[in-house]
């Protein structure tokens, strides 16, 4: 069975970094697109940053690039979300997801209705 399990929340200043962690277990990364997800108090769930471990493609929401960066280690089966420069609009729970399909990723990120298998959230909240 496929499953992800996220930690590293927490609550950070603005400027502050964070970096979220997904253990997935029950798939391997070479065949599936892997991603972060989240959501805000009265907001729909979006795609923050997916990857292709196999190519190391990433995509990322606008509202992130630069400040975040999504990793993987392959060995550890294991997903990373980096985020740095964190700003109070960056407070949401966040989600891992992975989908079967490495195709694409850009359209998919933009769509969570695309994405099979989610861990449960972490909740983030940035504030001074």
């Amino acid at each position: 069975d496929v499953q992800l399990q996220a930690s590293g929340g927490g609550s950070a200043q603005p400027g502050g970094s964070l970096r979220l962690s997904c253990a997935a277990s029950g798939f391997s990364f070479d065949d599936y697109a892997i991603g972060w997800f989240r959501q805000a108090p009265g907001k729909e769930r979006e795609g923050v940053s997916c990857i292709n471990s196999n190519d190391g493609t990433t995509h990322y929401v606008d509202s992130v690039k630069g400040r975040f960066t999504i990793s993987t280690d392959h060995a550890k089966n294991m997903l990373y979300l980096q985020m740095n420069n964190l700003k109070p609009e960056d407070t949401a729970v966040y989600y891992c997801a992975a989908e079967y399909s490495l195709v694409q990723l850009r359209q998919r990120l933009a769509n969570p209705n695309l994405w099979g298998y989610w861990g449960q959230g972490t909740l983030v909240t940035v504030s001074s």
